[in-house]
């Protein structure tokens, strides 16, 4: 995928979630399902990077659910949804970035446990879905846990419906979508279907240790595929 493609794509989802901001806060709230698997591995105190963190929900899981100590850092673009993070995770050590995940530089860490929920079906390209899980994993300290998430959008009809036809003058790669809005605010987003065989490249890319992949999440119980990575070395 060229240059000028990523960053219309970016773009596109930026503005996406510029307009759809209040919508997504108030659809958002409830921590997913699959988020429960992580907590028998949480140690006492935790580092955390909720890359793309949204409106902070993930963090509120993790402060609500678990026994941990919860020492967490927040990076998004949207700067809305950013606020919100910060005052629903106002009363624990959080501090927040507005940062690209691609553009950007990330914050050094180390870190216990790395999150990257509904994000990953957003990077364009899969050189820079590669370059992101590099750059997560390296990050991590000894022993520490990258979990992320990928949507199965494509493998249901009631998605697969909302699909619009893409331009002619952009170079998308097999597996990339764009996909409308219906609540709300009128919006188009990108979306990349990443199957099994992308995803275990991806897994293999990052050189870490494979804990366990499941799917959860969704009226079906399936919306969403999980990983869970270790570094061991």
């Amino acid at each position: 995928m060229n240059d000028t493609t990523v960053d219309h794509l970016l773009a596109l989802n930026r503005a996406f979630y510029e307009q759809t901001a209040d919508e997504f806060d108030q659809t958002r709230g409830k921590p997913w399902p699959g988020w429960r698997a992580i907590l028998p591995l949480l140690p006492p105190e935790v580092r955390v990077l909720d890359a793309g963190c949204g409106n902070g929900r993930f963090g509120r899981f993790l402060v609500q659910e678990s026994a941990a100590r919860v020492r967490y850092t927040g990076v998004d673009t949207n700067l809305a949804l950013l606020e919100r993070a910060r005052a629903a995770l106002a009363e624990i050590d959080a501090q927040f970035f507005a940062r690209d995940l691609l553009r950007d530089s990330l914050p050094d860490g180390p870190y216990d446990l790395i999150g990257l929920f509904g994000v990953l079906h957003h990077i364009p390209g899969y050189a820079q879905r590669e370059r992101l899980l590099i750059g997560l994993a390296a990050r991590l300290a000894l022993g520490g846990m990258l979990f992320f998430s990928v949507w199965r959008f494509y493998e249901f009809e009631r998605f697969r419906r909302r699909i619009v036809p893409w331009p002619a003058d952009l170079d998308v790669e097999p597996g990339d979508f764009l996909l409308d809005w219906r609540r709300g605010a009128h919006a188009l987003r990108y979306c990349h279907h990443i199957d099994e065989s992308e995803r275990a490249a991806l897994v293999r890319a990052t050189g870490l240790s494979e804990q366990m992949t499941f799917c959860a999440d969704g009226e079906s119980g399936q919306s969403n595929r999980y990983t869970l990575l270790r570094r061991e070395r």
